[in-house]
């Protein structure tokens, strides 16, 4: 009866690993660490091309909620200096 129950608890330990190693679900594909969003190099950004831009996830890095409240800070800026005619590209 012995032999019963530990050959219960291998198949159990083996189950539990299959389950943490992904074993019948697909892996979620690896992203890298680059911006999601390439930004032009061959003219000036737009505040259409500062709301696209997402930053690459970090385990011990920035807090997205200040990241996108600067995005959309600046997305905001470039709006009004557009809409002003600015130009501060130079």
């Amino acid at each position: 009866m012995m032999w019963f129950f530990a050959v219960l608890v291998v198949l159990l330990m083996g189950g539990i690993a299959a389950v943490a190693a992904g074993r019948g679900t697909p892996m979620s594909e690896v992203e890298h660490d680059r911006l999601a969003v390439d930004l032009p190099a061959d003219r000036p950004l737009t505040a259409e091309d500062l709301r696209r831009v997402r930053f690459p996830l970090a385990l011990r890095g920035y807090r997205m909620a200040d990241v996108d409240a600067l995005l959309d800070r600046l997305a905001r800026e470039r709006d009004a200096a557009d809409v002003r005619g600015d130009d501060h590209t130079a």
